[in-house]
């Protein structure tokens, strides 16, 4: 009696949820002055660059995010670490940047659907308490949106306080490798 063939393709478990992002990427900010003020509506924009690659075979990933022109905080620099569990198919994000006194945020948890990441957290800035939630979304091959938002009332709202729209290095050859993000085909 023959054994069954092994299956050549697994489900993808979405550890390759991020895959669209490494390489190269210039991007456009938007950010509010005063975030923490619900419904501020003082803007900065300022551009910056970010490189990202795999680490642990696929299990993570990095990036670093450089904006020397972000006003008031010239020099800027900051750092992203990904983690994916295979166990429950949830990433977790942390976050430091060169005002974070050296002290990697809370990490936002969650997981992409239909092509749209959500990533969550509980956190207190400044003595507030809001509920964080980074949004990854617009996936192409040479673009992708990112929005930071914060919620005051539990996540019954969110009030968007950051808005970056990346584009890839124009210096950097486009990816074509057909792959799935959250469910949704993309190249990448």
């Amino acid at each position: 009696m023959a054994a069954d063939p092994e299956p050549t393709t697994r489900p993808d478990d979405g550890r390759h949820d991020f895959d669209f992002f490494f390489g190269s990427w210039r991007q456009a900010n938007r950010k509010r002055v005063k975030p923490l003020v619900r419904g501020d509506d003082e803007w900065v924009e300022f551009e910056s660059h970010t490189e990202a690659g795999p680490i642990l075979g696929g299990l993570g990933n990095i990036d670093t995010f450089t904006a020397p022109d972000f006003p008031g905080r010239p020099g800027f620099e900051g750092f992203s670490l990904r983690l994916f569990e295979p166990e429950n198919g949830l990433w977790r994000i942390w976050w430091a940047s060169t005002v974070g006194h050296g002290q990697l945020d809370p990490p936002v948890v969650g997981h992409f659907h239909d092509g749209v990441g959500l990533f969550e957290c509980d956190d207190v800035l400044e003595g507030v308490p809001v509920k964080v939630r980074f949004t990854w979304k617009d996936i192409a091959a040479d673009s992708a949106t990112w929005e930071q938002s914060f919620s005051f009332d539990e996540g019954a709202t969110w009030d968007t306080n950051w808005v970056t729209r990346h584009r890839r290095d124009e210096s950097e050859e486009p990816r074509t490798t057909s792959r799935t993000v959250g469910a949704l085909t993309r190249s990448a």
